[in-house]
């Protein structure tokens, strides 16, 4: 991983990804590196342009002398895109990071194009509770602080489950220098955005972990309210959101950031939303999900497209039910061979009413007006369809109660 130098010091950093994808900077909390977003990567890179660095005094960064401030740090950032040659990006920052984001969004808006702000607030509590942290650390080292930090970043249910994962985030913890951990808590300790943070006007989404005990989901929804438009969204973990929760973390994360890039890219995004609640409604989420996964910058455009015009726009018009959508559907599909989507689509109408006597009537219709061997292929993959799904049916009725 290289080193920047920017804003007079040496930062250290990862930038992965595409490099024509929209860039995605993320921002680490008091006490971690880079690595606390290792689980982010496989999900971001690929869609997106992943960067990542330890902030001044942390990791492999270089270590000043402190105190630190929120505007030093925040400066630093923007001095790391600029050496980068990096204009706008996505900023997602958990506590210490949230804070750089709002400073950034505050005072530099332009160079953002959304902000998520994770397991932070606009200030952070007295400042009598930091003063004996960065007491205990000048005299112990961050391992003198280092389980009670690691209670408060994880659950005791999530640290006996996957203590591997939690003795990383603690040995990630101990490894931060002490004169860089001390001078940061001092930037955590006097920041107070709570009265400027209504001049935020990007697009902001808020993540809250349920069982965070340093910023519970209260400070969560003070900063939704001051916030114009803000979301919030609370996930089942404690402060380390991002790791606790992962997937949900990533699955939010994810469809923020999309949103994001289809209303810049001109895509109605209500339109989109409502396209995809039709598509999953009809095709299933398995299948959906599958198709979301499967695509690539080659067919980004496409997937948009067909979500927002074929499922919002048609799908969604109020002319016509899905039921007869769906027969109209089969009916088509059928008399021009799409047979792989005649499979699919066999399934959707069952889950929009149709029966199974409707579907053999259209098919018969099918025959008559497109031939005889389309009407047969037709009902050849709609009989081991249905197969299929009443297994499937057996199978789940199957299943011991959980």
């Amino acid at each position: 991983m290289p080193f920047a130098d920017a804003a007079g010091i040496r930062l250290h950093y990862d930038l992965v990804g595409p490099e024509s994808a929209p860039v995605v900077m993320l921002v680490n909390s008091l006490g971690a590196d880079l690595g606390m977003w290792d689980r982010q990567l496989p999900a971001l890179v690929g869609r997106y342009r992943v960067l990542r660095w330890d902030m001044r005094g942390h990791g492999r960064s270089e270590v000043t002398p402190g105190p630190y401030r929120l505007d030093r740090l925040a400066l630093d950032a923007l001095a790391l895109l600029d050496t980068l040659g990096l204009d706008r990006v996505h900023l997602c920052g958990l506590s210490l990071g949230g804070a750089v984001g709002q400073w950034i969004a505050i005072h530099h808006p332009e160079r953002l194009r959304s902000l998520v702000l994770c397991a932070t607030a606009c200030s952070f509590g007295p400042a009598t509770a930091w003063d004996e942290r960065i007491a205990a650390v000048a005299r112990g080292g961050v391992a003198a602080i280092a389980d009670a930090v690691l209670e408060r970043w994880l659950t005791a249910d999530f640290r006996a489950r996957r203590p591997s994962e939690a003795a990383r985030l603690r040995a990630m913890l101990c490894a931060t220098p002490a004169e860089g951990y001390a001078a940061a808590a001092a930037a955590v300790r006097d920041t107070d955005l709570c009265a400027e943070v209504h001049k935020i006007a990007v697009p902001t989404l808020l993540i809250a972990g349920s069982a965070d005990p340093a910023t519970p989901p209260a400070r969560l929804e003070e900063l939704r309210a001051r916030i114009p438009r803000a979301e919030l969204v609370v996930l089942e973990a404690a402060h380390i959101v991002n790791v606790e929760a992962a997937e949900a973390f990533d699955h939010a994360l994810l469809a923020f950031l999309d949103e994001q890039e289809r209303s810049t890219a001109g895509v109605p995004a209500e339109l989109y939303a409502r396209g995809l609640e039709i598509r999953r409604a009809v095709l299933g989420d398995a299948w959906v999900d599958r198709a979301l996964a499967r695509t690539t910058e080659l067919d980004r455009a496409f997937q948009e497209m067909l979500t927002t015009w074929c499922w919002g726009a048609v799908w969604g018009r109020p002319g016509l039910p899905r039921h007869t959508r769906s027969l109209l559907n089969l009916a088509m599909l059928a008399a021009l061979g799409h047979h792989e989507e005649l499979k699919l689509h066999v399934r959707g109408a069952l889950r929009n009413g149709v029966s199974e006597a409707e579907i053999g009537e259209v098919f018969l219709q099918v025959a008559v007006y497109a031939g005889v061997p389309a009407a047969n292929t037709a009902f050849r993959i709609a009989k081991e369809t249905l197969r299929e799904v009443a297994a499937e049916a057996a199978g789940a009725a199957a299943e011991p109660p959980r």
